[in-house]
């Protein structure tokens, strides 16, 4: 067997260890941030983008249900550089756990009802939209298949179940919650964040929860929801959001009451980021008049509140 010449095994080991310099280099210009499934157009589309083209950084992005991010990255079973959640909750497990700075209020939502184009109940849900036709009784009708987010890992799970809370109410309905959800962690109307709307936009649901904000990133239509139900008027909510309340299990088996909380998406830097530098810049960005307008452009409204220390 013949024997490479000495000068070629140095060649293949510089060319060799040069790949692996750059594999390296590259894995660490990865920039990560993890947001609230509903925010993936503007993020993975716009706000993304830009900045790692104006930054030279590789951009990914992870988008899920906004507690269980949390708790995957509380557990080590992710790494980020910044997290981007809906409603203080999420924000609340990584600060107990000192892995998070301040977090930042950086837009805001309300909750409406989704419909999807190709549902056969559109006409009804028009009628909804323009007032002529109560929403939550074309949500109660026969073969309608509605569809939202897991209660014990996503906000938005939890936030429509506040809604139908607040327009039983509302409404003088009695027992609205459970016609309609067939309860609290009905299997059947329960789906994945990100394929929510997915489904929606397909037409396997017809009609969805969902975020004002993401409706209409989708281009989805919705029917909006008067302030004492859709969760978006602060002034409403220490007398009226709060008024409600329940309880589900968790992942981990213990129960857990819920109470409202605003719907505002706050984002802060991760302790472990292995770009702390480039996190800052990144949550600066979205606090900037360049990432507010995409923000705006995708259906956002202004943020509210203050800084979550």
């Amino acid at each position: 067997m013949e024997r490479m010449p000495l000068h070629r095994w140095v060649n293949a080991l510089l060319i060799g260890g040069g790949i692996f310099a750059a594999s390296l280099a590259q894995a660490a210009d990865t920039f990560r941030v993890a947001y609230a499934g509903s925010m993936g157009v503007v993020m993975d589309r716009s706000i993304g983008p830009a900045f790692a083209s104006a930054n030279g950084v590789e951009y990914q992005g992870i988008g899920q249900g906004s507690y269980g991010l949390a708790r995957q990255l509380e557990g080590k079973l992710l790494q980020a550089d910044v997290f981007v959640s809906i409603t203080p909750g999420p924000i609340d497990i990584l600060k107990k756990a000192g892995m998070i700075g301040p977090a930042v209020p950086v837009a805001s939502t309300q909750m409406v009802i989704a419909y999807s184009p190709k549902s056969k109940f559109v006409p009804e849900f028009e009628a909804a939209a323009q007032g002529k036709k109560p929403w939550y009784e074309v949500l109660q009708t026969p073969g309608l298949r509605f569809g939202r987010t897991d209660p014990a890992t996503d906000p938005q799970g939890q936030n429509i179940i506040f809604t139908m809370l607040l327009a039983q109410n509302f409404y003088k309905q009695p027992g609205l919650a459970d016609k309609i959800l067939g309860g609290y962690q009905n299997p059947q109307q329960i789906f994945a964040e990100p394929s929510l709307l997915s489904r929606l936009e397909a037409g396997q649901i017809d009609a969805s929860s969902g975020y004002l904000s993401a409706a209409q990133s989708h281009h989805l239509p919705f029917v909006t929801l008067p302030d004492e139900v859709n969760l978006s008027n602060p002034e409403m909510e220490s007398k009226w959001y709060k008024a409600v309340q329940f309880s589900i299990t968790l992942p981990n088996g213990k129960a857990a009451t819920l109470n409202t909380q605003p719907l505002v998406f706050y984002a802060t830097v991760l302790k472990d980021s292995k770009q702390p530098a480039l996190a800052e810049k990144f949550v600066q960005f979205l606090q900037s008049s360049k990432g507010q307008k995409m923000l705006e452009d995708n259906g956002y409204s202004r943020p509210k509140g203050g800084t979550i220390q």
